[in-house]
């Protein structure tokens, strides 16, 4: 299977993922095990705004700002979903001079989610309010979770009952 980092923002909140290409329009967007134990399932709206520019320090910044439409998380297994409205959240994107590594910086309404390869190892998908900051080696596709604060929610447990 071929990574892909996607920036996907999504209603009621911020979704940064890394996700496999889909082979066909029927198969969920995460399959078993990747992040959640069951396939998951997302459909989401992007209404924000990207502005890039080049920091002090000579690192490429992307600033995404604004409202993002509406979300929904599906267990395809059972059905069972969550649907949310839209929500803001604001991201600052920092991707090292030499490209090796980006640094991701979120704030508001986000969801976070990460593979058995990742730091810690997932699968799991984490609504977040707050802040949160992970790193991505962007030669190996690995996150890493660095910091949270705020309040968290279990989204594979929430739709795994």
């Amino acid at each position: 299977m071929r990574r892909v980092v996607a920036v996907a923002a999504v209603a009621s909140v911020g979704v940064i993922a890394t996700g496999l290409e889909r082979a066909a329009a029927a198969e969920p967007d995460f399959p078993a095990g990747v992040a959640c134990a069951f396939p998951l399932d997302l459909d989401a709206v992007d209404n924000r705004k990207v502005h890039e520019f080049t920091d002090a320090n000579g690192n490429d910044v992307q600033l995404i700002t604004g409202l993002a439409g509406p979300v929904t998380f599906a267990n395809t297994d059972t059905g069972a979903s969550l649907t949310g409205p839209a929500r803001g959240a604001t991201w600052r994107i920092v991707t090292s001079q030499d490209g090796r590594t980006t640094t991701f910086t979120a704030t508001g309404n986000f969801v976070l989610i990460l593979f058995p390869t990742d730091v810690p190892a997932g699968p799991s998908t984490t609504f977040y309010v707050g802040r949160v900051v992970f790193t991505i080696d962007n030669l190996t596709g690995v996150f890493t979770l660095q910091e949270t604060r705020g309040r968290a929610t279990d989204l594979c447990a929430a739709l795994s009952g």
